[in-house]
């Protein structure tokens, strides 16, 4: 059965976006990262948010622009919206919903990890109790504001186990399992 990972980088600050969904803020932290590297092959399929999809690109004027992990990863994607394109998109799945994006991903994804993409996509997910586990690559940078990382209006208090920890030259990741 597939896990359902949502991963993100992040500035120190907590946001995932800049001011306006910009992106760009991304590009001086690119480079190699054995985290990711490590991750790409197990990602089965990608679960997207909406918003995500229509998005900001940090690969924007580059030959990555618009391919997952920057061109690292190819494969099925499934993208939550009630509005979709009339043009079909090649491997672009368009939901309805959560449940059939969530069934949809994991069937697809095997035995791998369904790549969940998009702040308010993995709150739902979370709410849902569908949420398995989150990879955060925490930048050295303030942006003080934007799209957060994780936001619950009214608080909420989600437990969750560190698995793992890694300090690489552009970022400190955190890799943790969601407890229930």
């Amino acid at each position: 059965m597939a896990t359902l990972l949502y991963s993100a980088s992040m500035s120190l600050d907590g946001f995932i976006a800049g001011p306006g969904g910009d992106m760009s803020w991304l590009v001086p932290f690119f480079g190699p990262d054995p985290d990711v590297e490590r991750l790409i092959p197990q990602v089965g399929a990608l679960l997207i948010g909406n918003r995500t999809f229509h998005g900001d690109d940090p690969n924007k004027g580059t030959e990555a622009e618009g391919k997952a992990f920057g061109g690292g990863w190819e494969g099925p994607q499934f993208v939550v919206t009630h509005h979709p394109p009339r043009e079909a998109v090649p491997d672009v799945t368009f939901v309805g919903d959560l449940p059939s994006g969530i069934a949809a991903a994991e069937e697809a994804a095997g035995e791998k990890y369904v790549s969940v993409l998009g702040a308010d996509l993995a709150r739902q997910c979370l709410a849902a109790g569908e949420l398995d586990e989150i990879l955060v690559f925490v930048h050295p940078v303030l942006l003080g504001d934007g799209v957060r990382f994780f936001a619950q209006p009214g608080g909420a208090d989600v437990r969750l186990e560190r698995l793992e920890v890694s300090e690489r030259p552009m970022s400190t990741n955190l890799w943790l399992r969601v407890v229930r």
